[in-house]
Parts: C-alpha cells; sequence; structure tokens
C-alpha cells in the first residue's frame, strides 16, 4: 500500500493486524497520525479508522505485535513503528516496507530526571550519556533502528535507505497529551467496538 486509503482495500478484509490504543503507544501514535493527515478533522479521522477496521484480523497488545504473523503469511500486513518492521526483516521474513505518501507520525523515546530523586548527580550523568553522541552512536552498531537525536550521529544505513522518501511529521505532543484519554475512548467505543 501506498497511503492510507490503499489500505482501506476490500482485499485486505480480515487480514491486516496492529496494536490496541489501550495498551499501545504505538496505537495512540497511529491514531494520532491519522488525525493529522484529516487536517485534525476527528471526525473525518474516525469514519476512516471506522472503514479501516472491517479489514483488521486483531489488534495486537503491543506495537510490534503483528510484525511475526505478516512476517509468517498469517497476515497480509500492518501498520507498526519501523524499529519493528525492520527487526522482522533483518530475521529473514520477507516483508515489504512501506508509507503512505500522506504522511505517518513519529513519535520520540525520552529520558527526565524526576523532581526527588535520590540520586540527582547519578541521574543527570544517565540522561548526558543517553544524549552523547558514544551512546546513540550504538544504535547503529548493535542494528537498533532508532533515528538518533544527537545531530552529529548518522542513521544507520540500511534504516536511512528505508526512510528515504517517507514523509515523516512530529505529532503535535501538546495536542496529543490533551485529547489522549477522550481520544483512545473514542476509538475504544466507536472503532474497536464497532458492531457491522
Amino acid at each position: 500500500p501506498a497511503s492510507w486509503e490503499d489500505l482501506l482495500n476490500p482485499a485486505y478484509k480480515g487480514m491486516l493486524q496492529m496494536a490496541d490504543a489501550r495498551t499501545s503507544g504505538t496505537a495512540v501514535t497511529r491514531i494520532f497520525s491519522i488525525i493529522e493527515v484529516n487536517g485534525r478533522n476527528e471526525d473525518r479521522a474516525f469514519d476512516y479508522m471506522k472503514k479501516l477496521r472491517r479489514n483488521v484480523q486483531v489488534y495486537t497488545k503491543s506495537g510490534g505485535g503483528g510484525t511475526l504473523p505478516v512476517g509468517l503469511g498469517q497476515a497480509g500486513g500492518g501498520i507498526f513503528f519501523i524499529v519493528d518492521a525492520l527487526d522482522t526483516k533483518a530475521k529473514g521474513y520477507d516483508v515489504t516496507i512501506s508509507f503512505p505518501k500522506e504522511g505517518i507520525g513519529t513519535s520520540a523515546e525520552a529520558i527526565a530526571l524526576l523532581k526527588g530523586a535520590k540520586n540527582p548527580a547519578l541521574g543527570k550523568k544517565l540522561i548526558d550519556w543517553a544524549a552523547s553522541p558514544a551512546m546513540q552512536s550504538l544504535y547503529a552498531k548493535h542494528k537498533i533502528n532508532f533515528v538518533p537525536a544527537h545531530p552529529d550521529v548518522a542513521v544507520e544505513p540500511s534504516l536511512a535507505e528505508v526512510l528515504k522518501g517517507a514523509k515523516i511529521f512530529p505529532i503535535d505532543d501538546a495536542y496529543a497529551g490533551a485529547n489522549r484519554k477522550r481520544i483512545v475512548e473514542r476509538w475504544v467505543n466507536e472503532v474497536l467496538n464497532l458492531k457491522e
């Protein structure tokens, strides 16, 4: 598939796997991606997700839970984070990775020092190391398919090749944070529990 619309093709009926928003941040990112590509028109985005529901075989508990069934041919495709899709491909499964031409949102891994932490000096050292080129270079060295945040660290070449030409946009954290609970509840009520 080359677009979000392609996933509505009746040929995919009961063949797609993707994560459940009650248990997976990957699923929440997917939902907010769909909202964004629909110009934040939530009603239009939910209409799309209701149509997509017809083609979903199962909503998995984890974000990457459907990648192995796709690799084994037990599912026809799905929506996953690139790290999970590339891991399945690296294990030798014959999978094709594509991105919707309209774009897809991304999320960032984060680290923080909690106020009142028992060892703030050690916590700061960990944060400094996690943000350093030395640590972020380990992604490529160990084939961990994360895009490094540090500007001096190159993306692992095979990951860079897959991402070439992909339209990727950040999810608006303020909007997503303020609306997450409501959007997930709406998804459960209108999409997950859809009776046809």
